[in-house]
């Protein structure tokens, strides 16, 4: 089966760096797109970034952007998303995703999901 596993959570002083790992096995994922999300207490989950396993083409959400890169190392099976310049609302949970379609919006519709790993930041 198609397993997602995050790692690399932790707590951080505001504009401070983390950076997330997602090992991937079960299957080649070189025609998967692959997304971080993020889930706060009592807010909806919401997309953070994506990119496609073999073309590399990422995307990321406004929020975001300019601050988190999103990548990923063939030979490890893993993908990692670097986040620098943390703010006390990027604290959340953050999820690894995965999809093997590409017929919907690069933000929807994934299959596969890790158990979450936890990011807070402090003021």
């Amino acid at each position: 089966q198609v397993q997602l596993v995050e790692s690399g959570g932790g707590l951080v002083q505001a504009g401070g760096s983390l950076k997330l790992s997602c090992a991937t096995s079960g299957r080649s994922f070189s025609g998967a797109l692959m997304g971080w999300f993020r889930q706060a207490p009592g807010k909806e989950r919401e997309f953070a970034a994506a990119i496609a396993w073999s073309e590399g083409v990422t995307y990321y959400a406004a929020s975001v952007k300019g601050r988190f890169t999103i990548s990923r190392d063939n030979a490890e099976n893993t993908m990692y998303l670097q986040m620098n310049n943390l703010k006390p609302e990027d604290t959340a949970v953050y999820y690894c995703a995965a999809r093997f379609h590409s017929y919907w919006r690069y933000d929807q519709k994934y299959d596969y999901w890790g158990q979450g790993t936890q990011v807070t930041v402090s003021s």
